[in-house]
């Protein structure tokens, strides 16, 4: 009886697997040249988009069909994947099944055996049926390896249908009045990857437009802004007499205008009097220093020489390019990264202190989570197809100080941020699925919470030791920071760009299409919203108690971070804005993808 159970088991397998590898090559024909992009109904949107670009609502829609489109062809993905491994166990079932069924048949033997049995061991048909299986399984492996998205990305794959990039990176940090003021002087912070269109020009060397020579005698600002978002990654700054109004066209009350050195979809960042950025393209990867007062290019660094920095470039998309990641800085080193894996490093005069190659990206899209420098650390999220894990270097030496694998599922290009719960610095991480929570000085993990899913690029904020992290197609989760316990969910507003910025009151979440919402930060329930109609790649900063935000047409939204929530200021500047915005007192900087220009009052 016994030896009949595993017969018929290894023959419902035999067919389940010749059944299930056909099915699996057949699906290998199907979307073998598919992409999220390539569907009829979306090239003709396309069409329509291009002949009515100044339509917010019709490109809004767009971009939720290209949404929906691209979540479909990853499931399906995923499906197709877990066919494999449902595949491979059916086999190691026949095998053992088939092995054991014969472990004391090694001759015919003298009785009377059932048609079945005779047909197997005379014929030796076992074999050919364990070959014939093995064959087509390990086709069906072959195709579905080659249909894989872990081996094939097609650069359509890596832009929204009208042009814009589905990553971002944004970050946010603690409320200034939280935060120690040892860890205030020694803080910097990562910076996101942001993204931007399709259509952006090459920079064409232009003349500068720069204020009249009526201008205030300048004046060395104490704030520092030494990341993507303000110190700490966490959407706040301490600068004040922020400026409210400003007209790019005009010149008013514009201190300098100068056009970007090279192409990099990365936010700048202040300290002192000097402003830092990078810029990168197949040829050159770069970092700059201009001066604050007067937009003068005081220095630039190029990333050469570097040990292990690959002779092929990776592949990148167009609207992430090689330098998507922002820069940070400490007032003592300013450090960059490029797609290449190349990370360089130069004091404040820029001179070169010491740069290495960390690995080359494995990545869909590009590497774009950007630096943060906390405690003389500087820390990389490097959250890849095949290797996940948390970096920090020695902001001095290079020199690694600790790294730890990350128990993550898929790639992320959120940024790493600090939170300060109870007066202790987290370094806080997002992806997929979990926010986790590490000691940036030894890297040891406190908590993990599994709360998202997708292609996870907002990056964590913080407030009140409550640590909000959130997804587009997951949700938006409020967790305790002592023990990492979720205090509530919401899944009404969600971005798969922009970070959230918190106050003690209030989050405030900016959706890509535009929508900008504030919670109650106790309960999470929303208070009110606001529709900006535009499509929104910036991240959102607190400044003076005011919220600056950015549409990636370049028009600026300016509310009360206060209950109220009001908008306060509104006004079109003219150039696409993909990039968050710098803050030193008195002193916006802005970067566009053709322009860095300085707003002063």
């Amino acid at each position: 009886m016994k030896k009949v159970i595993i017969r018929n088991i290894a023959i419902v397998s035999a067919i389940f697997i010749v059944t299930f590898s056909i099915m699996l090559s057949v699906n290998y024909f199907q979307i073998r040249g598919a992409t999220p992009l390539q569907i009829e109904v979306v090239e003709t949107l396309k069409e329509i988009n291009d002949q009515n670009a100044n339509n917010q609502a019709l490109q809004a829609q767009i971009r939720q069909l290209d949404l929906m489109a691209r979540k479909a062809y990853f499931v399906r993905m995923e499906h197709l994947m877990a066919g494999v491994y449902i595949l491979i166990g059916m086999l190691a079932i026949f095998i053992v099944c088939t092995r054991l069924y014969f472990a004391k048949e090694k001759d015919i033997p003298d009785k009377t055996i059932d048609p079945i049995d005779d047909w197997l061991i005379k014929t030796k048909a076992r074999r050919y049926i364990l070959l014939t299986a093995t064959g087509v399984a390990a086709i069906a492996l072959i195709f579905t390896l080659l249909s894989s998205p872990l081996l094939k990305r097609s650069s359509e794959e890596k832009k929204d249908v009208y042009g814009l990039i589905t990553q971002d990176m944004t970050n946010n940090e603690p409320i200034a009045d939280n935060i120690p003021i040892q860890e205030a002087i020694q803080t910097a912070n990562p910076v996101s990857q942001e993204k931007v269109t399709n259509n952006t020009e090459k920079v064409v060397a232009e003349k500068p437009v720069t204020a009249p020579s009526t201008t205030k005698t300048p004046t060395q600002t104490t704030v520092t802004h030494n990341a993507f978002r303000g110190n700490y990654n966490n959407g706040h700054t301490t600068a004040k007499n922020i400026p409210v109004q400003w007209d790019l066209a005009n010149m008013t009350n514009i201190a300098w205008k100068k056009p970007v050195p090279r192409v990099g979809f990365n936010s700048p960042v202040i300290n002192g009097n000097k402003v830092f950025f990078s810029g990168a393209d197949k040829e050159v990867r770069e970092m700059f220093c201009f001066d604050l007062n007067t937009g003068d290019q005081l220095w630039s660094l190029v990333a050469a020489n570097i040990p292990g920095s690959p002779e092929k470039l990776p592949e990148v998309g167009d609207d992430t390019g090689f330098a998507a990641s922002t820069v940070a800085t400490n007032g003592n080193k300013v450090c960059a990264i490029f797609a290449t894996g190349d990370i360089i490093c130069a004091d404040m005069e820029g001179k070169q202190v010491w740069a290495k190659n960390i690995g080359i990206p494995d990545i869909h899209y590009g590497h774009a989570s950007s630096l943060l420098i906390y405690n003389n650390l500087v820390f990389i999220q490097w959250d890849h197809i095949k290797v996940k894990k948390v970096i920090a270097l020695d902001v001095n030496t290079g020199a690694e100080r600790w790294s730890k694998v990350r128990n993550e599922k898929e790639s992320s290009w959120s940024s790493p941020t600090i939170a300060f719960v109870n007066n202790t610095p987290y370094l806080i991480l997002t992806g997929n699925p979990s926010i986790t929570a590490y000691n940036p000085y030894t890297g040891d993990q406190i908590w993990r919470v599994e709360c998202l899913a997708g292609e996870v690029a907002p990056s964590a904020c913080s407030a009140n030791g409550i640590i909000f992290g959130m997804n587009d197609y997951a949700k938006l989760v409020a967790i305790n920071g002592i023990d990492g316990m979720i205090l509530w969910e919401s899944k009404e507003f969600l971005s798969d760009t922009s970070s959230p910025v918190a106050t003690n009151d209030n989050l405030y979440v900016t959706t890509t299409y535009g929508i900008v919402v504030s919670y109650d930060i106790k309960t999470g329930k929303v208070k009110k919203e606001h529709d900006l109609e535009g499509s929104i790649y910036s991240s959102p900063v607190i400044a003076e108690g005011r919220i600056y935000q950015f549409t990636d047409n370049g028009k600026v939204c300016i509310f009360s971070a206060d209950d109220e929530f009001n908008l306060l200021h509104s006004f079109q500047t003219g150039e696409k804005t993909v990039s968050t915005p710098a803050f030193a007192d008195g002193k916006i900087v802005v970067k566009t993808d053709k322009s860095i220009y300085c707003v002063v009052l």
